[in-house]
């Protein structure tokens, strides 16, 4: 089993928070905050990022939802949980809903995808990590992740900076690892699968995950509703507080 640093705070339902590549649990700090006020929320780091385990050798975004799936039977004790992902939390949510259903409650994918068609970008990304480690890339990371009015607020430069910390503090080999997962996902036809109450969040400014490809997700997952935030790729640093009402929003109507 993989050993996850998870942080436990609030009291009420459980929603797991799973965060995106090369971030980790700081990353839902805002929303946490929102949500903690009446429920019981767990973040984690993914394994490869922050406190948790950093793992030698390949794997799957099957293997990240099963780290979920044992953490949530860890931490829920068998209570079914509201799962909220974010990137590559989002497929990380993706993978665990066919296979774990009966730990769901609900199913947040947010500014994710279930397929590259091209993994071109990937593979680029895998090769300068691999030979200049992790800082060549985290520039361009960190300006896809929030939007340039954003980040040239205090607390968006602020929220740059963090970002910026956790992922060039990221270790270079399970980062790879961590791409390499996420460049292999294709979740169309499993997603048609998926029985679990789901919204898909889609970022109007998002350059990493177009909102086409949230489109995509909720289409073909049955039932699923679309709803559209006014910010890049980290929607949930960027707004916290309007990320935080769409999931209520959400568990409201269930």
């Amino acid at each position: 089993m993989t050993r996850l640093n998870v942080v436990r705070e609030g009291v009420g339902p459980i929603v797991v928070l799973s965060h995106a590549l090369g971030c980790d649990l700081h990353m839902w700090d805002g929303v946490a905050e929102v949500l903690a006020r009446a429920h019981t929320v767990l973040r984690y780091d993914h394994r490869n990022h922050g406190g948790s385990e950093c793992l030698d050798g390949a794997f799957t975004m099957q293997a990240l939802a099963d780290d979920a799936a044992a953490l949530i039977e860890r931490e829920a004790e068998g209570e079914p949980v509201h799962f909220v992902g974010l990137s590559m939390g989002g497929m990380t949510a993706q993978a665990l809903a066919p296979k774990h259903p009966k730990l769901l409650k609900s199913l947040v994918i947010a500014n994710s995808s279930a397929h590259y068609a091209d993994p071109a970008p990937w593979r680029t990304r895998v090769d300068t990590v691999r030979a200049q480690g992790v800082a060549a890339i985290a520039p361009g990371a960190v300006a896809r992740w929030l939007t340039p009015a954003y980040a040239a607020t205090p607390e968006g430069a602020e929220a740059a900076r963090r970002l910026n910390d956790t992922l060039v503090g990221t270790d270079a080999t399970g980062y790879v690892a961590s791409c390499e997962a996420v460049s292999a996902i294709d979740f169309r036809e499993s997603n048609r699968r998926i029985a679990t109450p789901t919204l898909v969040i889609g970022g109007l400014r998002d350059e990493a995950t177009p909102l086409p490809m949230s489109e995509a997700m909720a289409a073909a997952i049955p039932g699923a509703r679309l709803a559209t935030i006014d910010a890049a790729h980290l929607s949930a640093v960027e707004r916290p507080v309007e990320f935080s009402q769409l999931l209520i929003d959400f568990w409201r109507s269930l």
